[in-house]
């Protein structure tokens, strides 16, 4: 890495917010989803056209691996370099993904970023993680996220974890996500499950009047469970001291 790479590379935050579904415990600086998009993901689709995708969401740290000039590079959600963080889970980090990056660059194009779950550190929900610390749920150019197939086809170029998928097809409500999830999920909580995340992707025409279609992501959904507190175990938060889900040996 170079002196004078700017700390935030992309010049953008690697990764957004999501819209909560109704019901769904808002934090400070949430934002709730439209009623037409709650509609969609959970209880009637516009046509055929739609497929909604859920999955667990978990809970850690929301970071990014970007390939810039055919080099890697370690970003905070904000888009800053992890290395320049003041938090030492994001140094981690770091390191970690400087000694995957092969795995990275069989995954991404230039110009591409991963972004997905740094779960060293118990933030909300306690961890014995069956896999590594990190986990993937999206890969990105710009704001652009790429479907979810071809999000799993990438992604097993570098072997990487993706969160657990519930359902697949139409329309899924909050309760039968929650149903299917379970009280721990499948990533090894040791506290009961922060939620799950609905992915809306459509098929539209290419052009008006055309034939050829294309599959999109339209929109993201989430719920979370209501007694879900943000950072509980956080140093911080808690004043007692760091739960590590996963050390480096």
């Amino acid at each position: 890495m170079t002196d004078s790479l700017p700390r935030k590379p992309l010049g953008i935050k690697s990764y957004g917010s999501i819209a909560h579904l109704p019901g769904s415990r808002v934090g400070i600086g949430d934002h709730k989803c439209h009623e037409g998009q709650k509609r969609i993901a959970t209880e009637k689709a516009r046509d055929r056209h739609d497929q909604i995708i859920v999955q667990e969401k978990l809970d850690g740290s929301n970071v990014g691996i970007a390939r810039l000039n055919s080099e890697i590079y370690a970003l905070t959600r904000a888009g800053y370099l992890a290395s320049t963080s003041p938090y030492e889970q994001h140094h981690h980090f770091e390191r970690w993904v400087q000694q995957n990056k092969n795995r990275f660059l069989a995954v991404l194009k230039d110009g591409e970023r991963l972004c997905g779950e740094w779960l060293m550190l118990a933030h909300g929900t306690r961890y014995k993680l069956k896999h590594e610390p990190f986990v993937t749920f999206d890969l990105m150019t710009g704001a652009t996220r790429m479907i979810y197939a071809e999000v799993i086809e990438r992604v097993s170029l570098g072997d990487f974890i993706t969160p657990h998928l519930l359902h697949r097809g139409l329309p899924l409500t909050i309760e039968q996500a929650l149903t299917l999830l379970n009280t721990y999920g499948f990533h090894g909580a040791l506290d009961p499950v922060e939620g799950a995340v609905w992915r809306v992707e459509r098929n539209e025409l290419i052009r008006p009047g055309g034939r050829d279609r294309r599959w999109r992501v339209d929109f993201l959904v989430k719920y979370v469970r209501p007694g879900k507190v943000d950072g509980c175990y956080l140093e911080e938060v808690s004043g007692n001291p760091p739960i590590y889900n996963w050390m480096p040996s």
